[in-house]
């Protein structure tokens, strides 16, 4: 049983790992497929949105990783050991993440009609919320969870990550201004992949780790 066990984590971390750049590239190259958009100065949503040409195959792309994300959050908590308080909420924050981000964002499209935002586009909206936020709490969290070992550098690691993550969602989700050409506004799309990468780096160190893990 411990064999088995052993082996689902290792698979499920290199799972993780695989889908963190997986989505990077498909997110780039989706972006191609759809003439006239700007990886810089649109959003990610707009992928997913019904006038995009990749529209489909977006919103199920979505709706697998955030499948995936489930399964690394239950995995994570067998991994780390479920009788600890910040392993069950780090593992609460990472299924949250992949409910929000992956399968709310698939299944929600944010879609705007004569320029207003529809129904689909408010809980595409609120469903991603929570996934950012879940995953913007998820360094805090973390970092109480390796062990010595691990702890010094992934601590530093933990706050470079949240504080990086703060900004960029600062930037991407509060108007600072009402002007469309002004810099902030302008790049969204930028501030969201800056706080993709980020988190995704961060997902992928913690792959690492769990992969090493004793069990």
């Amino acid at each position: 049983m411990e064999v088995a066990r052993l082996y689902l984590v290792k698979i499920t971390a290199i799972m993780c790992i695989t889908i963190c750049i997986s989505d990077i590239i498909v997110l780039f190259l989706a972006g191609l497929y759809y003439p006239g958009y700007s990886q810089l100065k649109m959003t990610m949503s707009s992928l997913g949105a019904s006038e995009s040409p990749v529209s489909e195959f977006i919103s199920v792309w979505w709706i697998f990783i955030g499948v995936a994300f489930i399964f690394f959050g239950i995995v994570f908590r067998k991994a780390f050991g479920s009788n600890h308080k910040n392993v069950r909420l780090a593992s609460l924050l990472f299924i949250l993440y992949g409910l929000g981000e992956g399968i709310g964002s698939g299944i929600f499209k944010a879609d705007r009609i004569a320029g207003k935002m529809t129904d689909s586009f408010v809980m595409h909206d609120i469903a991603g919320g929570i996934g950012v936020i879940a995953a913007l709490i998820l360094p805090l969290v973390m970092k109480e969870v390796m062990t010595k070992e691990n702890k010094s550098g992934f601590t530093l690691l933990s706050q470079i990550i949240f504080t990086v993550g703060f900004i960029t969602m600062l930037l991407f989700t509060i108007q600072f201004s009402s002007d469309e050409n002004n810099f902030i506004v302008f790049y969204k799309g930028l501030w969201q992949r800056i706080f993709m990468l980020n988190l995704y780096v961060y997902f992928i160190v913690i792959s690492a780790i769990m992969y090493h893990k004793k069990i």
